[in-house]
C-alpha cells in the first residue's frame, strides 16, 4: 500500500467526518474569521468575534463600525490592528461586490489580508472546491511525514499534496491534517507513541537517533 493510501485510510478512521472548528453561520463571517486567524488559534477567533457577529449581523452594521471599536472586538487576536483594516477593507469590498463571497480566486486574491490559504479554505467550505489549504499543521505534518521537503515554502507543499493524493480528497484531507497536527502532530511534545504513521515520520527517526 502506498503511503498516501495508509495516511488517507489512518486518517479517516480518526476523523471520519472533519469540519472547520471556526464557527460561522454567513459566508463573509467565515472569510473574515480565517483572514482573522492567521498566527492565532480557532478557538480565540471564535471567542472574539462570535459576540461581534452576533450584534452587528450584516455586512452593512460592521461596515457601520469604527476602526477602534473593531481593534476592540478583536484585541485578543495576535496583529489585532492590522487585522482590523483588513477587516474594515474586506467589509467594504463585499459590500461593493454584492454582499457576498465570490467564488472567483482572482477576486478573492484582491482583498487586504487575503492570501492563497484563506482563499483556499473558503473556497472549500463554502463551494466545495477541491482545495489544500496549507496553514502551520498542515505543513508541518507534510513535512514529517515526508511528503514535502522541510524547506518547501507554502505553495509548493501545495503542490506536493495535491500530486500525492486524489483530488476528491483533497478538502476533506486538508481538515483532517489540520486537526491531527492541532491535536496529535503537535510542534511541541507531539503525540508519537500510538500514531500509526511511525513507520516513515522522519520526526520519529530523529527523535530515536
Amino acid at each position: 500500500m502506498k503511503k498516501s493510501d495508509i495516511v488517507l485510510k489512518e486518517l479517516n478512521k480518526m476523523y471520519p467526518n472533519p469540519k472547520c472548528e471556526l464557527t460561522y453561520t454567513k459566508d463573509y463571517e467565515l472569510l473574515l474569521k480565517v483572514m482573522l486567524s492567521a498566527q492565532t488559534t480557532d478557538k480565540r477567533v471564535n471567542e472574539a468575534t462570535d459576540i461581534l457577529f452576533k450584534k452587528y449581523n450584516s455586512l452593512e452594521k460592521l461596515n457601520n463600525l469604527s476602526l477602534k471599536e473593531v481593534e476592540n472586538y478583536i484585541r485578543s487576536i495576535g496583529m489585532y490592528r492590522t487585522k482590523a483594516k483588513n477587516f474594515k477593507s474586506i467589509v467594504k469590498e463585499l459590500i461593493n461586490l454584492g454582499g457576498f463571497v465570490p467564488n472567483d480566486r482572482e477576486v478573492l486574491m484582491r482583498l487586504d489580508g487575503v492570501g492563497r490559504k484563506t482563499i483556499n479554505v473558503v473556497l472549500s467550505n463554502l463551494y466545495n472546491e477541491p482545495c489544500i489549504a496549507v496553514d502551520t499543521h498542515v505543513s508541518r505534518v507534510s513535512k514529517r511525514l515526508g511528503f514535502a521537503k522541510e524547506t518547501d515554502e507554502v505553495e509548493v507543499v501545495e503542490k506536493k499534496l495535491m500530486a500525492s493524493f486524489p483530488k476528491k480528497d483533497w478538502s476533506k484531507l486538508h481538515h483532517q491534517l489540520v486537526l491531527f497536527g492541532r491535536y496529535k502532530c503537535k510542534a511541541i511534545k507531539p503525540n508519537c507513541e500510538d500514531c500509526p504513521f511511525i513507520d516513515f515520520c522522519k520526526y520519529w527517526k530523529k527523535k530515536k537517533v
